[in-house]
Order: C-alpha cells, then sequence, then structure tokens
C-alpha cells in the first residue's frame, strides 16, 4: 500500500454533520499518515455508558491530544479551543442534507444487525441509538446552524494559521486524499 508521504499535516481536525463520514475520513487518513486517531464520541462515555461531563471530556481530550501528530474527528464547540488551536488543518466535510440522511439511514441498519459494535458495550442500547435523536434528529437540528456558522468560524482571527479544506462531496474529498501520494 501507498503510503502518503507529500501531506505535510500531523494535527487535523474533521468536521461537519453527523453521518457525514468524519469517521471513516479521519481513521483513514490517521491509517495512511500512521498517526493516532482521536474519535471525540468515544471519550465521552463512560464504561457504565453515561456520558461524562464537560471538564472530564475536556481533560480526555487535552490527554489525547498532547502528542505532536493526531487526527480528530467531531464538532463539540466546547473542545474548539483545545482542538483547534493545536491543529493544523481542519477539513470539513459540507455534504448535501439528502447524502447525510441516506447515510445515516444505511448506518442505523448495519448497527442493529446481531453483530455491530461500537465503542458501546450495551446492544440493545445500540440499537436503540441507531433510531433516535443522535443520529437522524441531530443531523436534521444542526444541519443548517453548522453551514452557517462554520465559515465565520473557520475565518475567525484566532483560527489564521489553520489550513481549511471544504468539501462539497465525497468525489472531491476522495480525490483530495488521493491527490497526497
Amino acid at each position: 500500500m501507498n503510503t502518503m508521504t507529500a501531506f505535510p499535516y500531523r494535527r487535523i481536525c474533521v468536521v461537519g454533520s453527523t453521518g457525514s463520514g468524519k469517521s471513516t475520513l479521519s481513521s483513514e487518513i490517521a491509517r495512511r499518515l500512521k498517526i493516532p486517531y482521536v474519535e471525540l464520541d468515544s471519550l465521552q462515555e463512560d464504561p457504565d455508558g453515561t456520558l461524562c461531563k464537560e471538564e472530564e471530556m475536556r481533560k480526555r481530550v487535552n490527554k489525547a491530544i498532547r502528542g505532536d501528530a493526531w487526527v480528530v474527528d467531531g464538532n463539540y464547540s466546547f473542545l474548539r479551543d483545545l482542538t483547534w488551536s493545536r491543529a493544523e488543518v481542519v477539513v470539513w466535510l459540507d455534504y448535501p442534507m439528502r447524502l447525510i440522511l441516506w447515510r445515516l439511514w444505511k448506518r442505523a441498519w448495519k448497527r442493529v444487525l446481531p453483530k455491530a459494535t461500537l465503542w458501546w458495550t450495551n446492544k440493545k442500547r445500540l440499537r436503540l441509538h441507531s433510531f433516535r435523536k443522535p443520529a437522524f434528529l441531530n443531523a436534521l437540528l444542526t444541519y443548517k446552524r453548522r453551514k452557517r456558522n462554520l465559515p465565520a468560524i473557520v475565518s475567525a482571527p484566532e483560527h489564521a494559521t489553520l489550513k481549511v479544506y471544504q468539501f462539497k462531496s465525497p468525489r472531491e474529498t476522495e480525490a483530495w486524499l488521493y491527490s497526497w501520494a
């Protein structure tokens, strides 16, 4: 397999709507660059299935991004000061809502299959999660706000040093990803 050496950045944040493919892209970037992948959602959940408080989440994220190289995925605004201040690149998956809803539908069905596993340990909770707010409703509630607010956020003075890649389709993202080698 071809190792990417032409991409000079080592601290990357991937953002986008729920279902846009942040985790898939982040893990692929991390694999190709041979750097750690930090999935913010997985840091939020405690072993007993409860969600940690913001202060604890900030501690976990701060520890996870101490290194010189990582890929982080997620849209937690209360963590942006930690992740974006250390990042060199932000990749924004700005895909159409119809694509996001289709991907969420497919993902929900994959997750209700008996062998589906994530970082959750409770299968019943996993099945319930697949069809409730965190996926479909979250995408619907945050899509327009994210599209409206992210351009101002990425162009804010405190983010002036960030290299920002905004992709409107999976085809654009793939072309960018495969252009590195």
